[in-house]
Protein backbone atom coordinates (compact mmCIF):
# COMPACT_ATOMS: atom_id res chain seq x y z
CA UNK A 1 0.00 0.00 0.00
CA UNK A 2 1.52 3.18 -1.00
CA UNK A 3 1.82 6.43 1.19
CA UNK A 4 0.42 9.30 0.07
CA UNK A 5 2.07 12.15 -0.96
CA UNK A 6 1.76 14.99 1.56
CA UNK A 7 0.71 18.28 -0.61
CA UNK A 8 3.47 21.19 0.24
CA UNK A 9 1.57 24.61 1.11
CA UNK A 10 3.48 26.43 -1.35
CA UNK A 11 5.89 24.44 -4.08
CA UNK A 12 9.56 25.16 -4.40
CA UNK A 13 9.45 26.83 -8.21
CA UNK A 14 6.67 29.27 -6.49
CA UNK A 15 8.48 30.07 -3.49
CA UNK A 16 10.27 33.25 -4.71
CA UNK A 17 6.84 34.90 -6.12
CA UNK A 18 4.82 33.86 -2.96
CA UNK A 19 7.63 35.30 -0.36
CA UNK A 20 7.35 38.79 -3.14
CA UNK A 21 3.37 39.22 -2.85
CA UNK A 22 3.18 38.19 0.70
CA UNK A 23 5.96 41.31 1.53
CA UNK A 24 2.80 43.24 0.25
CA UNK A 25 0.77 41.65 3.31
CA UNK A 26 2.98 43.52 5.55
CA UNK A 27 2.82 46.73 3.97
CA UNK A 28 -0.78 46.90 3.70
CA UNK A 29 -0.76 46.35 7.37
CA UNK A 30 1.70 49.13 8.33
CA UNK A 31 -1.20 51.37 7.06
CA UNK A 32 -4.12 50.05 8.63
CA UNK A 33 -2.54 49.84 12.21
CA UNK A 34 -0.88 53.08 11.48
CA UNK A 35 -4.00 54.78 10.78
CA UNK A 36 -5.84 53.01 13.49
CA UNK A 37 -4.75 55.54 16.31
CA UNK A 38 -5.10 58.71 14.10
CA UNK A 39 -8.93 58.74 14.94
CA UNK A 40 -7.66 59.48 18.90
CA UNK A 41 -4.62 61.68 17.68
CA UNK A 42 -6.90 64.00 15.12
CA UNK A 43 -9.81 64.29 18.15
CA UNK A 44 -6.39 65.47 20.67
CA UNK A 45 -4.95 67.75 18.15
CA UNK A 46 -8.46 69.23 16.73
CA UNK A 47 -10.48 69.23 19.87
CA UNK A 48 -13.33 70.52 17.89
CA UNK A 49 -14.13 67.44 16.23
CA UNK A 50 -16.50 65.26 17.62
CA UNK A 51 -16.20 61.26 18.10
CA UNK A 52 -18.75 60.86 15.21
CA UNK A 53 -16.42 63.66 12.74
CA UNK A 54 -12.91 61.98 14.21
CA UNK A 55 -14.36 58.54 13.64
CA UNK A 56 -14.20 59.93 9.78
CA UNK A 57 -10.82 59.39 9.17
CA UNK A 58 -11.81 55.39 9.83
CA UNK A 59 -14.21 56.06 7.08
CA UNK A 60 -12.64 57.96 4.71
CA UNK A 61 -9.15 54.93 5.00
CA UNK A 62 -11.53 51.92 4.54
CA UNK A 63 -14.30 53.77 2.04
CA UNK A 64 -11.94 53.62 -0.70
CA UNK A 65 -11.80 49.45 -0.48
CA UNK A 66 -15.12 49.87 -1.47
CA UNK A 67 -14.56 51.80 -4.29
CA UNK A 68 -12.13 50.96 -5.95
CA UNK A 69 -12.32 47.02 -5.64
CA UNK A 70 -14.39 46.31 -8.44
CA UNK A 71 -12.30 48.54 -10.27
CA UNK A 72 -9.03 46.72 -9.80
CA UNK A 73 -10.57 43.83 -10.03
CA UNK A 74 -11.91 44.37 -14.03
CA UNK A 75 -8.08 45.76 -14.25
CA UNK A 76 -6.45 42.84 -13.53
CA UNK A 77 -9.08 40.68 -15.83
CA UNK A 78 -8.19 43.15 -18.62
CA UNK A 79 -3.91 43.54 -18.01
CA UNK A 80 -2.68 41.22 -15.44
CA UNK A 81 -1.56 40.32 -11.47
CA UNK A 82 1.40 42.15 -12.02
CA UNK A 83 0.26 45.46 -13.44
CA UNK A 84 -2.66 45.74 -10.43
CA UNK A 85 -0.42 45.47 -7.72
CA UNK A 86 2.23 48.10 -9.63
CA UNK A 87 -0.81 50.39 -9.85
CA UNK A 88 -2.01 49.97 -6.44
CA UNK A 89 1.65 50.93 -5.41
CA UNK A 90 1.43 54.12 -7.09
CA UNK A 91 -1.43 55.18 -5.52
CA UNK A 92 -0.56 54.02 -2.01
CA UNK A 93 2.60 56.16 -2.32
CA UNK A 94 0.94 58.92 -3.81
CA UNK A 95 -1.66 59.28 -1.07
CA UNK A 96 1.06 59.30 1.22
CA UNK A 97 2.43 62.11 -0.13
CA UNK A 98 -0.29 64.07 0.08
CA UNK A 99 0.34 64.23 3.55
CA UNK A 100 2.94 66.68 3.44
CA UNK A 101 0.58 69.46 1.58
CA UNK A 102 -2.41 68.20 3.72
CA UNK A 103 -0.27 69.24 7.15
CA UNK A 104 0.70 72.48 5.50
CA UNK A 105 -2.44 73.70 4.66
CA UNK A 106 -3.89 71.98 8.25
CA UNK A 107 -7.02 71.06 6.60
CA UNK A 108 -8.86 67.91 7.84
CA UNK A 109 -10.57 67.18 5.30
CA UNK A 110 -7.28 66.70 3.07
CA UNK A 111 -5.89 64.62 5.63
CA UNK A 112 -9.30 62.41 4.74
CA UNK A 113 -8.49 62.50 1.58
CA UNK A 114 -5.21 61.42 1.36
CA UNK A 115 -6.36 57.92 3.22
CA UNK A 116 -9.36 57.89 0.48
CA UNK A 117 -5.89 57.58 -2.22
CA UNK A 118 -3.81 55.48 0.00
CA UNK A 119 -6.83 52.91 0.53
CA UNK A 120 -7.63 53.51 -3.29
CA UNK A 121 -3.76 51.66 -4.01
CA UNK A 122 -4.26 49.41 -0.67
CA UNK A 123 -7.50 47.90 -2.86
CA UNK A 124 -5.83 46.64 -5.55
CA UNK A 125 -3.45 45.51 -3.97
CA UNK A 126 -5.56 43.18 -1.68
CA UNK A 127 -7.92 42.17 -5.22
CA UNK A 128 -4.82 41.32 -6.22
CA UNK A 129 -2.43 39.71 -4.08
CA UNK A 130 -5.21 37.75 -2.21
CA UNK A 131 -6.75 35.43 -5.15
CA UNK A 132 -3.25 35.33 -6.51
CA UNK A 133 -2.07 33.44 -3.38
CA UNK A 134 -4.57 31.41 -3.63
CA UNK A 135 -3.45 30.26 -7.35
CA UNK A 136 0.34 29.52 -6.55
CA UNK A 137 -0.16 26.14 -5.78
CA UNK A 138 -2.73 23.39 -5.10
CA UNK A 139 -6.80 24.23 -4.27
CA UNK A 140 -6.29 21.36 -1.29
CA UNK A 141 -4.22 23.70 0.48
CA UNK A 142 -5.20 26.97 -0.76
CA UNK A 143 -7.14 28.22 2.38
CA UNK A 144 -4.17 27.48 4.30
CA UNK A 145 -1.43 29.10 2.11
CA UNK A 146 -3.66 32.24 2.25
CA UNK A 147 -3.88 31.98 6.21
CA UNK A 148 -0.03 31.61 6.10
CA UNK A 149 0.61 35.12 3.91
CA UNK A 150 -1.89 36.26 5.92
CA UNK A 151 0.25 35.51 8.83
CA UNK A 152 2.90 38.09 7.88
CA UNK A 153 0.05 41.08 7.64
CA UNK A 154 0.18 41.57 11.94
CA UNK A 155 3.82 42.32 11.49
CA UNK A 156 3.65 45.24 9.43
CA UNK A 157 0.00 46.14 11.72
CA UNK A 158 2.51 46.04 15.11
CA UNK A 159 4.97 47.80 12.83
CA UNK A 160 2.45 50.57 12.22
CA UNK A 161 1.30 50.85 15.62
CA UNK A 162 4.71 50.81 16.96
CA UNK A 163 5.76 54.00 14.89
CA UNK A 164 2.12 55.33 15.69
CA UNK A 165 2.71 55.47 19.69
CA UNK A 166 6.56 56.42 19.23
CA UNK A 167 6.74 58.70 16.47
CA UNK A 168 2.84 59.64 16.45
CA UNK A 169 1.15 59.83 19.59
CA UNK A 170 3.97 59.78 22.20
CA UNK A 171 5.35 63.13 19.95
CA UNK A 172 2.05 65.19 20.22
CA UNK A 173 2.38 68.45 22.11
CA UNK A 174 -1.51 68.48 22.36
CA UNK A 175 -1.40 65.32 24.42
CA UNK A 176 1.02 67.23 27.34
CA UNK A 177 -1.85 69.60 28.42
CA UNK A 178 -5.00 68.71 30.82
CA UNK A 179 -8.19 69.80 29.15
CA UNK A 180 -8.33 73.01 31.30
CA UNK A 181 -4.80 74.08 30.01
CA UNK A 182 -4.86 73.83 26.50
CA UNK A 183 -8.08 75.43 26.87
CA UNK A 184 -6.43 78.65 28.52
CA UNK A 185 -3.62 78.73 26.21
CA UNK A 186 -3.55 81.66 23.77
CA UNK A 187 -4.40 81.47 19.91
CA UNK A 188 -0.99 81.79 19.35
CA UNK A 189 0.45 79.10 21.32
CA UNK A 190 -2.78 76.84 20.16
CA UNK A 191 -1.84 78.09 16.34
CA UNK A 192 1.41 76.92 17.69
CA UNK A 193 0.69 73.43 18.54
CA UNK A 194 -1.76 72.53 15.71
CA UNK A 195 0.68 73.27 13.48
CA UNK A 196 3.90 70.99 15.31
CA UNK A 197 1.66 68.24 15.65
CA UNK A 198 -0.24 68.18 12.13
CA UNK A 199 3.20 67.89 10.89
CA UNK A 200 4.20 64.94 13.64
CA UNK A 201 1.02 62.68 12.10
CA UNK A 202 2.31 63.62 8.63
CA UNK A 203 5.97 61.93 8.80
CA UNK A 204 5.56 58.43 8.89
CA UNK A 205 2.92 58.77 6.20
CA UNK A 206 5.28 60.41 4.15
CA UNK A 207 8.42 58.26 4.98
CA UNK A 208 5.95 55.20 4.52
CA UNK A 209 5.62 56.29 1.03
CA UNK A 210 9.09 56.50 0.38
CA UNK A 211 9.09 52.31 1.52
CA UNK A 212 6.58 51.80 -1.38
CA UNK A 213 8.54 53.31 -3.74
CA UNK A 214 11.71 51.13 -2.68
CA UNK A 215 9.25 47.93 -2.99
CA UNK A 216 7.80 48.83 -6.19
CA UNK A 217 11.08 48.60 -7.94
CA UNK A 218 11.57 45.46 -6.40
CA UNK A 219 7.98 44.31 -8.01
CA UNK A 220 9.13 45.71 -11.02
CA UNK A 221 11.57 43.14 -11.73
CA UNK A 222 10.37 39.75 -10.39
CA UNK A 223 8.40 37.70 -12.42
CA UNK A 224 4.90 36.58 -11.30
CA UNK A 225 4.12 33.25 -12.92
CA UNK A 226 0.91 33.38 -15.12
CA UNK A 227 -1.63 30.74 -13.00
CA UNK A 228 -4.78 28.74 -14.57
CA UNK A 229 -6.25 31.03 -13.06
CA UNK A 230 -5.95 33.59 -15.19
CA UNK A 231 -7.81 31.94 -18.46
CA UNK A 232 -10.30 34.54 -19.95
CA UNK A 233 -13.88 33.31 -18.42
CA UNK A 234 -17.32 36.03 -19.68
CA UNK A 235 -17.75 39.20 -17.68
CA UNK A 236 -21.35 38.14 -17.54
CA UNK A 237 -20.89 34.76 -16.85
CA UNK A 238 -18.50 35.81 -13.60
CA UNK A 239 -21.11 37.45 -12.11
CA UNK A 240 -24.17 35.20 -13.03
CA UNK A 241 -21.65 32.28 -11.08
CA UNK A 242 -21.15 34.59 -7.92
CA UNK A 243 -24.93 35.71 -7.60
CA UNK A 244 -26.06 32.07 -7.66
CA UNK A 245 -23.19 31.13 -5.31
CA UNK A 246 -25.04 31.05 -1.94
CA UNK A 247 -21.59 30.41 0.03
CA UNK A 248 -19.90 33.31 -1.75
CA UNK A 249 -22.52 35.97 -0.77
CA UNK A 250 -22.58 35.00 2.71
CA UNK A 251 -19.17 35.07 2.45
CA UNK A 252 -19.27 38.62 1.49
CA UNK A 253 -21.64 39.68 4.66
CA UNK A 254 -19.05 38.01 7.16
CA UNK A 255 -16.24 39.76 5.80
CA UNK A 256 -18.03 42.88 6.54
CA UNK A 257 -19.33 42.29 9.72
CA UNK A 258 -15.60 41.08 10.60
CA UNK A 259 -13.72 43.88 9.32
CA UNK A 260 -15.81 46.09 10.92
CA UNK A 261 -15.66 44.10 14.58
CA UNK A 262 -11.72 44.56 13.74
CA UNK A 263 -11.33 47.99 13.25
CA UNK A 264 -14.10 49.18 16.10
CA UNK A 265 -11.90 46.79 18.86
CA UNK A 266 -8.48 48.62 17.81
CA UNK A 267 -9.88 51.79 17.15
CA UNK A 268 -11.99 51.95 20.39
CA UNK A 269 -9.34 50.71 22.84
CA UNK A 270 -8.02 54.22 22.99
CA UNK A 271 -11.50 55.51 24.53
CA UNK A 272 -11.92 51.98 26.48
CA UNK A 273 -8.35 53.02 27.85
CA UNK A 274 -9.10 56.56 28.69
CA UNK A 275 -12.38 55.79 30.34
CA UNK A 276 -10.92 52.91 32.92
CA UNK A 277 -7.98 55.43 33.22
CA UNK A 278 -10.37 58.48 34.07
CA UNK A 279 -12.61 55.90 36.42
CA UNK A 280 -9.42 54.25 38.02
CA UNK A 281 -7.16 56.88 38.91
CA UNK A 282 -4.55 54.67 36.77
CA UNK A 283 -2.86 55.86 34.14
CA UNK A 284 -2.63 52.54 31.41
CA UNK A 285 -0.91 53.38 27.54
CA UNK A 286 -3.60 52.19 25.20
CA UNK A 287 -0.89 51.76 22.41
CA UNK A 288 0.89 49.37 24.84
CA UNK A 289 -2.25 47.40 25.12
CA UNK A 290 -3.16 47.31 21.50
CA UNK A 291 0.07 45.81 20.80
CA UNK A 292 -0.50 43.19 22.95
CA UNK A 293 -3.81 42.55 20.83
CA UNK A 294 -1.78 42.07 17.66
CA UNK A 295 0.63 39.73 19.54
CA UNK A 296 -2.34 37.84 20.11
CA UNK A 297 -3.38 38.45 16.84
CA UNK A 298 -0.15 36.95 15.26
CA UNK A 299 -0.38 34.29 17.60
CA UNK A 300 -3.75 33.11 16.32
CA UNK A 301 -3.04 33.29 13.11
CA UNK A 302 -0.11 30.79 13.22
CA UNK A 303 -1.91 28.62 15.75
CA UNK A 304 -5.13 28.77 13.21
CA UNK A 305 -2.94 28.02 10.25
CA UNK A 306 -1.08 24.62 11.78
CA UNK A 307 -4.84 23.77 12.62
CA UNK A 308 -6.08 23.64 9.55
CA UNK A 309 -3.49 20.72 8.78
CA UNK A 310 -6.21 18.26 10.65
CA UNK A 311 -8.92 20.68 11.57
CA UNK A 312 -11.95 22.24 8.90
CA UNK A 313 -11.41 25.40 8.01
CA UNK A 314 -14.91 26.38 8.68
CA UNK A 315 -15.04 24.69 12.34
CA UNK A 316 -12.40 27.01 13.08
CA UNK A 317 -14.09 29.59 11.89
CA UNK A 318 -17.13 29.05 14.05
CA UNK A 319 -14.70 28.03 17.20
CA UNK A 320 -13.07 31.31 16.82
CA UNK A 321 -16.62 32.78 16.13
CA UNK A 322 -17.53 32.46 19.73
CA UNK A 323 -14.46 33.00 21.30
CA UNK A 324 -14.44 36.59 19.94
CA UNK A 325 -17.97 36.70 21.24
CA UNK A 326 -17.10 35.52 24.55
CA UNK A 327 -14.47 38.08 25.27
CA UNK A 328 -16.75 40.95 23.60
CA UNK A 329 -19.39 40.47 26.33
CA UNK A 330 -16.79 40.51 28.96
CA UNK A 331 -15.02 43.93 27.88
CA UNK A 332 -18.90 45.15 28.49
CA UNK A 333 -19.62 43.44 31.82
CA UNK A 334 -16.36 42.77 33.39
CA UNK A 335 -14.92 45.78 36.03
CA UNK A 336 -11.68 47.74 35.57
CA UNK A 337 -8.50 45.69 33.87
CA UNK A 338 -10.15 42.51 33.70
CA UNK A 339 -12.88 43.94 31.05
CA UNK A 340 -9.47 45.51 29.18
CA UNK A 341 -7.94 41.87 29.14
CA UNK A 342 -11.10 40.27 27.96
CA UNK A 343 -10.79 43.01 24.92
CA UNK A 344 -7.62 42.26 23.93
CA UNK A 345 -8.17 38.48 24.30
CA UNK A 346 -10.39 39.34 21.30
CA UNK A 347 -8.16 39.18 18.84
CA UNK A 348 -6.62 35.86 19.19
CA UNK A 349 -10.31 34.78 18.14
CA UNK A 350 -10.30 37.44 15.23
CA UNK A 351 -6.89 35.84 13.48
CA UNK A 352 -7.72 33.81 11.34
CA UNK A 353 -11.24 35.14 9.92
CA UNK A 354 -10.16 37.50 7.20
CA UNK A 355 -8.30 35.02 5.42
CA UNK A 356 -10.24 31.84 6.12
CA UNK A 357 -13.71 33.73 5.30
CA UNK A 358 -11.92 34.62 2.04
CA UNK A 359 -10.30 31.20 1.20
CA UNK A 360 -14.35 29.41 1.95
CA UNK A 361 -16.07 32.12 -0.02
CA UNK A 362 -13.81 31.68 -3.18
CA UNK A 363 -13.60 27.52 -2.98
CA UNK A 364 -13.55 25.93 -6.09
CA UNK A 365 -13.65 29.12 -7.78
CA UNK A 366 -11.87 29.52 -11.77
CA UNK A 367 -11.40 32.90 -13.05
CA UNK A 368 -14.62 34.30 -11.56
CA UNK A 369 -12.37 34.76 -8.30
CA UNK A 370 -11.01 37.62 -9.61
CA UNK A 371 -14.61 39.47 -9.29
CA UNK A 372 -15.28 37.55 -6.36
CA UNK A 373 -12.07 38.59 -4.70
CA UNK A 374 -13.58 41.95 -5.54
CA UNK A 375 -16.79 41.78 -3.63
CA UNK A 376 -15.03 40.59 -0.72
CA UNK A 377 -11.99 43.68 -0.92
CA UNK A 378 -15.31 45.49 -0.98
CA UNK A 379 -16.63 43.84 2.30
CA UNK A 380 -13.84 45.92 3.87
CA UNK A 381 -16.38 48.67 3.56
CA UNK A 382 -17.64 47.29 7.31
CA UNK A 383 -14.79 49.37 8.55
CA UNK A 384 -15.73 52.21 6.92
CA UNK A 385 -19.53 52.39 8.48
CA UNK A 386 -19.26 50.46 11.98
CA UNK A 387 -16.63 52.43 13.89
CA UNK A 388 -18.77 55.64 12.79
CA UNK A 389 -22.12 54.12 14.34
CA UNK A 390 -19.89 53.18 17.59
CA UNK A 391 -18.47 57.22 17.63
CA UNK A 392 -21.93 57.89 17.79
CA UNK A 393 -23.03 55.79 20.88
CA UNK A 394 -19.85 57.45 22.62
CA UNK A 395 -21.27 60.61 21.96
CA UNK A 396 -24.10 59.69 23.90
CA UNK A 397 -21.99 60.84 26.90
CA UNK A 398 -20.91 64.20 25.41
CA UNK A 399 -17.02 64.31 25.37
CA UNK A 400 -16.41 63.36 28.73
CA UNK A 401 -16.73 59.08 30.09
CA UNK A 402 -19.08 57.48 32.03
CA UNK A 403 -21.39 60.81 31.65
CA UNK A 404 -24.35 58.03 30.19
CA UNK A 405 -24.69 54.77 32.26
CA UNK A 406 -26.26 52.41 30.27
CA UNK A 407 -29.19 49.99 32.00
CA UNK A 408 -27.91 51.90 35.18
CA UNK A 409 -24.41 50.06 35.43
CA UNK A 410 -22.37 50.40 32.08
CA UNK A 411 -20.55 53.13 30.69
CA UNK A 412 -21.50 54.28 26.84
CA UNK A 413 -17.65 53.58 26.31
CA UNK A 414 -18.20 50.03 27.33
CA UNK A 415 -21.48 49.27 26.24
CA UNK A 416 -20.29 50.52 22.59
CA UNK A 417 -18.47 47.04 21.90
CA UNK A 418 -21.84 45.51 21.48
CA UNK A 419 -21.14 46.10 18.04
CA UNK A 420 -18.35 44.34 17.38
CA UNK A 421 -19.76 41.41 19.84
CA UNK A 422 -22.94 41.42 16.95
CA UNK A 423 -20.60 41.23 14.22
CA UNK A 424 -18.10 37.88 15.68
CA UNK A 425 -21.54 36.34 15.80
CA UNK A 426 -22.30 36.86 12.59
CA UNK A 427 -19.07 35.72 11.63
CA UNK A 428 -19.96 32.39 13.94
CA UNK A 429 -23.03 31.71 12.11
CA UNK A 430 -21.04 31.22 8.83
CA UNK A 431 -18.37 29.46 9.97
CA UNK A 432 -21.11 26.82 11.14
CA UNK A 433 -23.38 27.33 8.29
CA UNK A 434 -20.13 26.47 5.91
CA UNK A 435 -19.41 23.41 8.24
CA UNK A 436 -22.59 21.89 8.20
CA UNK A 437 -22.66 21.82 4.39
CA UNK A 438 -18.76 20.65 3.81
CA UNK A 439 -19.77 17.13 6.28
Amino acid sequence: MSIPKKIPVVRKELLLPFIIITSLFALWGIANDLTNPMVSAFKKVMPELSNVQASLVQFAFYFGYFFMALPAALFIRKYSYKSGILLGLTLYAIGAFMFYPAAANEEFNFFLISLWIITCGLAFLETTSNPLILSLGDKETATQRLNLAQAFNPIGSLTGMIIAQVFVIGALRSDDYTTEAYNALSSEELASIRENDLSVISIPYIALGVLVLAIMALIIFTKIPKTAAEDKMGLSESFKKLFSNRNYKHGVIAQAFYVGAQIMCWTYIFQYVDNLNASTGEDYTATYFNVAAMILFLAGRWIGTGLMKTINPSKILMLFGIGGVICCAGSILLPGITGLIALVAVSIFMSIMFPTIYGIALKDMGDEAKIGSAGLVMAIVGGALMPVLQGSILDMGGSGFADIQIFGFIPEVKFSFILPLICLAVVAHYGYATYKTSK
